[in-house]
């Protein structure tokens, strides 16, 4: 029997720290063990005992990426508590907030943590000497979602003026119109992005995922709403989350890992959301999608990165149509009356569902919060796609089958600092 470990150190263009174990039998990937280091940061914990109306601003402290996931998921969650629906503009304004957020975020890994691995550098500061025009188009367009972030959330990182209820203040009519030029422009880019994605080299891989996401009753594009679905067959309504999801803990990792009840591992994010709702895309991003090669669904991880740039496309789209649309509400938010009880949200942050859930008493403090990550959700589903695609490419020599680990965890765009942190890769061949 021949055995072989490999290790890598640090995972490089990922946010957080943590390493990698591959084991090697008789050239196939025994097993593949990603292993969370970083001590965890107890927001749940935190956040016990605080005012209801502090959630937003201390959960948005979670990412710096996707603080607006955060701060969305606790006020549905915080809302359906109290049993608040709020009014259609201040519903459209949350779904330009997010529009913005899915345009920083995307971009910044498209063109900065993941390009680099489809044209053959170690970093986007390596990159831009000879791809200079690609990081100007990535910084163009993390610029323009920022603006967005900015008008809705009052600065572009740990937004503070989003509230339970609403915002404390919303834009007028002309503030919004002054970034539809720079959307157009976005859009712009977003398009031949996406033509630009379609081009690269992929690994021809694919696996059997269940995907799962939110999907809207109405015909939109999953933001903040809808029931959670999966390909194989789950719908249910976010409050039965922990009927169908569990988390348990693995000693290699202080990170805790997802999984369905009964079932096994899944996938969160861009893929699972295109693949469960390319009907609900814009007409301009659906077919961006097709001729950059994309069907109804899209199984091979090394693609996601098409995935995103449509998804840029479809936020750019849709923030639009928001602003033409238009119509300031009669107050930024609705008046909230606390009870106790038991709220449940979930919303579709960049990297996929973040689910929340406070226990509220009469006071309206915080008894209790869970939070569920995507990307702690997402861990089993990476080490999978380790165990699949990597037993191909065991003949490559050390640097480049190492390189090739790297890229496959980064086709998930892990955010470790949220779902605790990430990564060093070990590959023990005996």
């Amino acid at each position: 029997m021949t055995t072989k470990t490999i290790k890598v150190g640090y995972l490089a263009r990922v946010e957080g720290e943590g390493s990698l174990k591959l084991v090697i039998r008789d050239g196939a990937v025994q097993s593949a063990e990603l292993r969370i280091f970083e001590a965890p940061r107890f927001f749940e914990a935190l956040l016990r005992g605080r005012a209801f109306s502090e959630a937003p601003d201390i959960t948005a402290r979670i990412c710096g990426i996707c603080p607006a996931a955060y701060q969305m998921s606790a006020v549905h969650a915080l809302e359906d508590a109290f049993g608040i629906t709020v009014p259609e503009p201040i519903r459209a304004l949350r779904r330009l907030l997010y529009c913005g957020e899915w345009l920083e975020s995307h971009s910044l890994h498209v063109f900065m943590l993941h390009a680099p691995d489809f044209l053959g550098y170690d970093s986007a500061i390596e990159m831009a000497r000879d791809h200079g025009h690609v990081v100007e188009r990535g910084l163009t367009l993390k610029k323009i979602g920022n603006e967005v972030m900015t008008l809705l959330g009052g600065r572009e990182v740990h937004p503070i003026n989003v509230r339970v209820g609403g915002f404390y203040k919303v834009p007028a009519r002309s503030e919004l119109a002054a970034l539809a030029g720079r959307l157009e422009t976005a859009r712009e880019i977003a398009a031949d992005t996406v033509r630009w994605a379609g081009g690269l080299d992929f690994p021809d891989c694919e696996r059997d995922y269940e995907f799962v996401a939110l999907r809207s009753a109405a015909t939109e594009y999953p933001h903040n709403e809808g029931r959670l679905v999966s390909s194989k067959g789950l719908n249910i309504e976010t409050r039965d989350y922990d009927e169908h999801f569990e988390e348990l803990h693995v000693a290699r990792s202080t990170a805790l890992y997802s999984r369905r009840i009964g079932g096994g591992v899944y996938l969160v994010g861009p893929m699972a959301r295109y693949s469960l709702n390319s009907d609900r895309l814009s007409a301009n991003a659906a077919g961006a999608a097709r001729e950059a090669g994309l069907g109804a669904q899209c199984r091979n991880p090394y693609r996601s990165i098409v995935v995103r740039a449509v998804e840029m496309l479809h936020a750019c789209d849709e923030a639009l149509e928001i602003i033409g649309g238009y119509v300031p509400p009669e107050e930024p938010s609705v008046h909230v009356e606390p009870r106790a009880g038991t709220g449940y949200g979930c919303t579709e942050a960049p990297r996929g569902i973040l689910y929340h859930r406070y226990r509220i008493d009469d006071a309206g403090n915080i008894v209790d919060a869970r939070i569920v990550p995507p990307t702690s959700q997402n861990q089993g589903s990476i080490e999978e796609d380790l165990k699949t695609f990597i037993g191909a490419a065991l003949d490559l020599p050390e640097a480049a089958l190492r390189s090739r680990c790297e890229q496959t965890v980064r086709n998930y765009d892990p955010c470790i600092s949220c779902a605790t942190h990430f990564l060093k890769l070990e590959i023990d061949r005996g």
